[in-house]
């Protein structure tokens, strides 16, 4: 009997493609969810006579730089930028400095409650930001925070995604290395950080993006927390840009598009890693 192989059941046509076949399914999907940023990135080009005109210009006459040196003008969008890349990067390292910490407790050591405390936080991630909202603003209106970066950095130096997520992957890798490092006279401390962490770069890399893309684009906290403009953030910061009466849309389509910018080039970056992460992790208990 002859048994016939996924191989050997694709059509010779499909053989001679340089690509997967399944390409062309995923070519017209990838175009279809690129045409927001498409649309955003010739709206930044265009005038505001051509972005308000109905029905809408799908491609502008000429290159028109009025919005990005309206912003880039801005007194303040260098201090905007500068606030963002801190309390990101500040989130960013804390939660893998933290996360790892917490994240290698509950993979490798056993103590009482261990399993029930993991319940707990993994629990805390159902529950609406709305919700901790109020307490969060009461708290760090207690610690004097509130007016600072400290209000938007302390809520975001560890969450429960970047300590689940550095668990799993911690459970998948294995042992005999860490016993060895055990045997030879390292502490826990030097086994994670000198052994454990080497091995972990895809999902230290996925936690960095995701952690900066949250904390980058997040815009509800800011505007809760944040009074005086000179503390704004970028998301907060381009909400100037729109009035009441009147709203300089080919500023606010170059300001998004100067923030998407570096959370695009952090994915496209960390893209493979960040695959090889989720695949790596799984559902391991």
């Amino acid at each position: 009997m002859t048994v016939t192989t996924p191989s050997a059941a694709r059509p010779k046509s499909w053989a001679r493609l340089p690509f997967s076949p399944w390409h062309l399914l995923l070519a017209p999907l990838a175009l279809v969810f690129a045409i927001p940023l498409i649309w955003l990135l010739l709206s930044s080009v265009m005038t505001d006579a051509e972005i308000n005109r109905f029905p809408p210009a799908l491609w502008p006459s000429g290159i028109d730089l009025g919005g990005y040196r309206y912003v880039v003008g801005n007194a303040m969008f260098p201090r905007w930028f500068a606030n963002s890349l801190i309390v990101s990067a500040v989130a960013v390292v804390s939660n893998l400095v933290f996360g790892a910490l917490g994240g290698y407790a509950f993979a490798r050591m056993r103590f009482a409650g261990s399993r029930l405390l993991m319940g707990l936080m993994l629990a805390t991630m159902a529950i609406p930001f709305q919700l901790t909202m109020i307490p969060t603003f009461l708290v760090m209106k207690r610690l004097g925070l509130i007016d600072t970066l400290g209000a938007l950095i302390v809520p975001s130096l560890v969450t429960p995604f970047a300590v689940f997520l550095l668990r799993q992957f911690f459970l998948s890798l294995p042992r005999e290395l860490e016993e060895a490092a055990w045997m030879d006279g390292c502490s826990r401390l030097r086994v994670l950080f000198l052994i454990v962490l080497p091995m972990s770069r895809p999902a230290l890399s996925t936690v960095a993006v995701l952690t900066f893309l949250t904390t980058w684009n997040d815009l509800t906290w800011p505007l809760i927390a944040i009074n005086h403009d000179t503390q704004y953030t970028l998301q907060l910061g381009l909400t100037t840009f729109q009035g009441l009466h009147h709203t300089k849309w080919s500023a606010v389509m170059a300001g998004n598009v100067l923030t998407v910018l570096p959370v695009l080039l952090a994915f496209l970056f960390a893209q493979k890693s960040f695959v090889q992460s989720i695949t790596s992790s799984g559902l391991k208990g």
